[in-house]
């Protein structure tokens, strides 16, 4: 009996001591909860009809009591005591295309180009970037690392990447301060290991070539890296359900679950790249929770698996962007990052490089995929030519940076400060807090970055000017967002 007492005791001790601990961690947490007081705010704006392309203005704003907005007042409600996901990075695919065009500008246009996309002081300090394994429809054509049935992988071969790619990519590294955190995708297999003897046109990687082409991942990544050029991690297939008249291969939810867990996984975990950061689907939003149901609810592939990539070309159906799945995905697999791989406007048109709608688009993307959860944000080309292009498919784009090969200028549409506004001001390791307006005619999102600066974007698609406050905690500094405006507001 006094030693079922003796055990009660002690149980309701460590109860006790445990609950305590908690109560105090969570005084903590209230305690050092985040203060406007004294704070200023510095205001960086693009603005349709205005020179404004994240310029800063003159007035710096200030704190005042605000205790209680009321329904009528327009506000933008912040929290830096709430933290969420943490920020990767935000950047851009550096492919053949961009390559082949960087080599055809003048060399000071080349550096003022690494200057404005890498440069955070004064560029818009790109920190993440994509590159594509074997061609993609942004080559100026198709080819291979690899002679017609060599499954040794003997032939391996990049020498075609040598000529522009990458060298490209190591002025990107040294632009950004020698580091830059790069992810690899293949969009197919050679030909002769498909069901459809094509790199093109879809197909399916036949089954005696499974391990043949996890291998292939392992020899591209040591081969760059011995180059110099670090993988941080790689997708498994660009677009795994859309069979396209470029470079494409098909997997379904099975087959890339069943590809991961049986061969690329224990492939890389054996070459000793177990640390690389393995993401799944890299395709639209529309499919993602299914697929990422079915990869993640098997622990035999999501041991291997570090995120979701996805792209946001669902609207080709006529449908909208489908933030709701990025969401779903987020909570119902919290452990597992998205990260956005891809995006652009498709069908390029000289005559529309300049519509407002391009840079929109990609604000209300990037507002929406990072409250969604997002930890990084890749778009497609960083520079296309006066064409949208080279592509050997004809299937041109918008880039935010266009060349002119034939005077050597750049053009920056505003997509360039529209991802700007983000990139510059939220920098990896920030991360994202509570910002709730009160409107849904305003957009926003807001980080703490590692050096305690706040950084609140908010944007305005309409066509009127909002007066709104910044609130935090009791205080308020007003201000107004400018019709078909997107700002930062950096609070330090």
């Amino acid at each position: 009996m006094k030693r079922k007492l003796f055990l009660k005791t002690a149980v309701f001790a460590a109860i006790s001591l445990l609950t305590a601990n908690l109560c105090n961690a969570q005084k903590k947490r209230v305690t050092a909860s985040y203060s406007a007081t004294n704070k200023k705010v510095t205001v960086y704006l693009t603005a349709k009809n205005t020179n404004d392309r994240i310029t800063q203005q003159a007035e710096i704003l200030h704190f005042t009591d605000k205790p209680q907005p009321v329904e009528t007042e327009v506000a933008v409600f912040v929290d830096p005591s709430k933290t969420f996901q943490t920020m990767l990075g935000i950047g851009g695919a550096l492919t053949d295309a961009s390559a082949e065009t960087f080599y055809k500008l003048p060399k000071d246009k080349q550096k003022e180009l690494l200057t404005a996309y890498y440069d955070k002081t004064a560029g818009i300090g790109y920190t993440l970037g994509r590159t594509h394994i074997q061609s993609c429809d942004f080559s100026s054509d198709s080819y291979g690392y690899i002679k017609e049935g060599d499954v040794s992988l003997k032939s391996f071969d990049i020498s075609h990447d040598m000529k522009y790619r990458v060298p490209f990519i190591k002025e990107v590294m040294a632009a950004a301060g020698g580091k830059l955190t790069l992810f690899a995708t293949p969009w197919s297999p050679p030909g002769w290991m498909k069901t459809n003897g094509d790199v093109l046109h879809g197909g399916k990687l036949k089954a005696q070539y499974d391990q043949p082409w996890a291998n292939f991942y392992v020899k591209f990544i040591k081969t760059y890296e011995k180059l110099g050029i670090p993988i941080w991690g790689l997708s498994v297939q660009n677009e795994p359900m859309a069979t396209q008249s470029w470079e494409s291969c098909l997997y379904t939810a099975e087959d890339e679950r069943d590809f991961i867990k049986n061969f690329l996984g224990p492939t890389l975990a054996k070459a000793g790249m177990g640390g690389k950061h393995l993401i799944a689907w890299d395709h639209n939003r529309d499919l993602m929770y299914q697929r990422a149901s079915t990869i993640l609810e098997d622990p035999n592939a999501a041991k291997y698996v570090w995120g979701i990539g996805y792209h946001w070309y669902e609207t080709w159906t006529g449908a909208g962007m489908n933030f709701e799945n990025e969401r779903l995905v987020a909570e119902t697999f919290p452990d597992k990052p998205l990260i956005f791989t891809e995006g652009c406007a498709e069908r390029f048109d000289l005559n529309k490089i300049t519509d407002w709608g391009l840079g929109e688009k990609y604000g209300t993307s990037m507002m929406n995929d990072f409250n969604a959860g997002t930890v990084g944000w890749t778009d497609w080309n960083i520079l296309l030519d006066e064409q949208g292009g080279p592509n050997h498919v004809g299937n041109f784009c918008f880039a935010p940076i266009h060349a002119d090969t034939k005077t050597g200028n750049l053009i920056y549409t505003n997509s360039y400060y529209y991802i700007g506004q983000f990139s510059k001001f939220i920098r990896p390791g920030a991360k994202r807090i509570v910002s709730a307006a009160s409107r849904d005619m305003l957009l926003s999102t807001a980080y703490i970055n590692p050096d305690g600066k706040v950084a609140v974007v908010v944007m305005n698609k309409t066509d009127k000017d909002i007066d709104y406050f910044l609130w935090i905690k009791g205080k308020a500094a007003k201000t107004t967002s400018p019709a078909h405006s997107i700002a930062t507001l950096v609070i330090d």
